[in-house]
C-alpha cells in the first residue's frame, strides 16, 4: 500500500480542484449563481492546484519525488482556497466584516443623493449574502470544508509515503 500513496496523492491533487472548480462553473453558467469578488479569490488557488496536480499525475511513475513535491504544492494551494472560503463564509454568516467593497451598506443620516450614490456603487453580487445554501452551508462554506479535508488527505498520503503509515 505504501507505493500507492504517491499515486493517490497525485490524483487527489488533480481531481479535487477539478471537481470544485467544475461545481463552481456549473453553478455559475448552469444555474445563474454569479460569483462575487471573494468567490473569484477562491478559484485562483484551485486553478494553480489543478496545474500542479496535473504535473504530479504526469510525473508520478517516472519521477516520484517531483510528483510528491507537486502534489504537496497543490495541497498548499487547495488549503489556501479553503481558508479564503472559510473567511468568505464568515462574512456571509456575519461573523466578521469583509475586506472588500462587495457588501452593500447604507450611510446613516445621509442625503438622498448619498443614498443613491451608495446604491449605484454597490456591487452586482454581494459577498455577504450567499446565493445558494444546502443545510445552511454556502458554497464558500463547502469549499472550506472540502478543500481543507482534501489538503489534509494529500498531506497524510505524502506522510504515509515517507513513514509507511499515517499515524507514525
Amino acid at each position: 500500500m505504501k507505493a500507492r500513496a504517491p499515486m493517490i496523492a497525485a490524483w487527489l491533487a488533480l481531481l479535487l480542484p477539478a471537481f470544485l472548480l467544475g461545481g463552481a462553473l456549473i453553478g455559475q453558467y448552469g444555474f445563474g449563481l454569479y460569483p462575487c469578488e471573494m468567490c473569484f479569490w477562491q478559484r485562483w488557488p484551485h486553478w494553480a492546484a489543478l496545474g500542479l496536480g496535473a504535473l504530479a499525475v504526469l510525473s508520478v511513475r517516472r519521477v516520484p519525488r517531483l510528483a510528491i513535491g507537486m502534489a504537496g504544492l497543490a495541497g498548499v494551494a487547495i488549503a489556501i482556497s479553503g481558508l479564503i472560503g472559510g473567511f468568505h463564509a464568515g462574512v456571509e454568516y456575519g461573523w466578521w466584516q469583509g475586506i472588500t467593497g462587495c457588501a452593500a451598506s447604507m450611510p446613516s443620516g445621509a442625503s438622498t443623493d448619498d443614498v443613491l450614490d451608495s446604491i449605484m456603487a454597490a456591487p452586482l453580487v454581494r459577498c455577504d449574502a450567499p446565493q445558494w445554501t444546502l443545510g445552511g452551508i454556502s458554497m464558500a462554506g463547502y469549499n472550506f470544508i472540502l478543500s481543507l479535508a482534501g489538503a489534509a488527505s494529500i498531506f497524510l498520503l505524502i506522510r504515509r509515503r515517507k513513514t509507511g503509515s499515517i499515524a507514525a
